[in-house]
């Protein structure tokens, strides 16, 4: 005997074979309208395997048969493999508002699928996103900040992924960027003898990025932006750890030499 939910669910998969057939046949636009095998729409690893098969020729055409899967088979594996796959065909194409979808899908396939071995993969492509079109220092790093952001949510909610420990030097690079184009602002301002500003640019690379490359003249142009504001003493510990901590870097020397300034000045 034949349940009734069974047969709304039979009449459900028709229905959506007939619409993909509809929807193809528009995009097609007067070519050769494709048919789908029954057997196809009615099984999950077949119709997900035609959409990653079309998705290559035809993005469009794949993605909708890859909906098709998610839609009718909600928790079958290949519908978070079919999530993950239409993300992915939209950060591939790589053009800013494809970005945007595919972190809006990756984002939908985390709140869908939470406990999915691949959720630590899906928030690190959201990373990804702002990643690829972060700009270089010295111009807007709104979406370095963005894709910093978004890393360490891998580093604290998937500490043990293999995908943390991709993260990690992922987040180095933004802290680096964030820190550069911090002190290119401080330069800019302590050659503008505006040294109330550049003291503040220049602390913020103390604190937030610690593990800066450059750290030996960020210690001199915050030193020499005291120095030159007339308050000496407070110059006086960054001139020094300059000297002791890099003492083979250019900076040192004149680090040097402005501590003997002070001193024939005491």
């Amino acid at each position: 005997m034949i349940r009734p939910t069974e047969t709304f669910k039979a009449k459900k998969i028709i229905l959506y074979g007939l619409l993909i057939l509809i929807v193809i046949f528009s995009i097609s636009c007067g070519k050769k309208e494709t048919e789908i095998d029954p057997e196809i729409v009615s099984n999950d690893e077949l119709l997900f395997n035609l959409g990653m098969e079309s998705i290559e020729k035809d993005a469009e055409k794949g993605r909708l048969y890859l909906r098709q899967v998610i839609d009718s088979f909600p928790k079958s594996f290949y519908a978070q493999r079919a999530k993950l796959a239409i993300a992915d065909s939209y950060f591939e194409k790589g053009d800013e508002g494809s970005m945007i979808i595919a972190a809006s899908e990756y984002r939908e396939f985390i709140s869908l699928f939470p406990l999915s071995p691949s959720a630590s993969y899906a928030q690190y492509q959201i990373g990804m996103t702002f990643y690829k079109k972060a700009l270089k220092p010295g111009r807007d790093q709104t979406k370095t900040e963005r894709a910093l952001a978004e890393f360490k949510k891998v580093i604290t909610t998937y500490p043990l992924s293999d995908e943390a420990k991709q993260t990690e030097e992922k987040i180095k690079d933004c802290e680096e960027r964030l820190a550069a184009h911090t002190f290119s602002i401080g330069e800019l301002y302590y050659k503008r003898a505006a040294y109330k500003a550049s003291t503040s640019r220049l602390i913020d690379i103390l604190t937030a990025y610690p593990n800066y490359s450059e750290m030996d003249k960020v210690y001199y142009y915050l030193a020499d932006s005291y120095y030159k504001w007339n308050k000496i003493e407070e110059s006086i510990p960054y001139f020094r750890k300059l000297i002791t901590d890099f003492p083979q870097s250019k900076y040192a020397e004149k680090a040097t030499e402005r501590m003997q300034e002070i001193e024939k000045r005491t």
